[in-house]
C-alpha cells in the first residue's frame, strides 16, 4: 500500500502559541487533534523568535530543512540548530525558546506520545537508491525530486508506504520516517 500526500493540499494552521504555522503531513489516527495523536509529522514555519509550544508527554525529532537555523534554549541549555537535514531529538514538555539566526526557517517535525503511544519513529535524511525499511514509513521529499512505487515527489510531497518491497530513488534529500510499532 502506498498513498501520495501532496504538499499542495496542506493547510497552514497557527501554532498553539501563535508564533508560527504548521502544515500537517500525516498523523495517526488520521485527523487526530493535537491532544489525541499517537504520532504526527508536519512542516513548521518559524518566522519570529519566541517560545515553542509545550506538548506534555510528547517527544519530537526536529530537522531543519530551510533557513540559516535557530539558537534554542532547551530547559536552560543552549542548543544550536544550524545544520540542515540533521535530525535532532527534543522533549516536547521541556520549555524551549527559539532565536532565529538569520531570518525564517522551516523544520520537519516528527512528534509522538512518549507513554501509551504505539510508535517510536526514526528519521533519516537520505539520497540515492535504497530499499525502504520493513514496516510502515513516511517519505518526504525535501530539496529535490524523489520516486517511489511509480510516484514522483516534488518538494515537500510525501508518500505513506507499507515498505513491502518498495525502493526509493531520491535525487534530492528525502526524509525517511520509520513508523514501527
Amino acid at each position: 500500500m502506498t498513498r501520495l500526500l501532496p504538499a499542495a493540499e496542506r493547510v497552514a494552521v497557527p501554532w498553539r502559541n501563535g508564533g508560527g504555522v504548521t502544515r500537517e503531513i500525516a498523523a495517526l489516527p488520521e485527523g487526530a487533534g493535537m491532544d489525541e495523536f499517537d504520532w504526527r509529522v508536519s512542516l513548521a514555519e518559524v518566522a519570529a523568535d519566541g517560545p515553542f509550544s509545550a506538548f506534555p508527554g510528547v517527544d519530537r525529532i526536529l530537522t531543519l530543512v530551510e533557513g540559516a537555523g535557530m539558537d534554542l534554549t532547551v530547559g536552560g541549555e543552549r542548543r544550536l540548530v544550524d545544520s540542515r537535514y540533521a535530525p535532532g531529538e527534543l522533549r516536547g514538555d521541556v520549555p524551549t525558546d527559539c532565536r532565529l539566526l538569520d531570518g525564517p526557517v522551516v523544520n520537519l517535525n516528527v512528534m509522538w506520545r512518549r507513554h501509551g503511544g504505539r510508535t517510536s519513529p526514526t528519521v533519516a535524511v537520505v539520497r540515492g537508491r535504497l530499499p525502504l525499511p520493513a514496516g510502515p514509513a513516511l517519505l518526504v521529499a525535501l530539496d529535490g525530486p524523489a520516486e517511489v512505487a511509480g510516484l514522483t515527489l516534488g518538494p515537500y510531497d510525501a508518500v505513506l508506504s507499507s515498505g513491502k518491497g518498495a525502493v526509493l530513488h531520491a535525487v534530492g534529500r528525502t526524509a525517511v520516517i520509520g513508523l514501527a510499532r
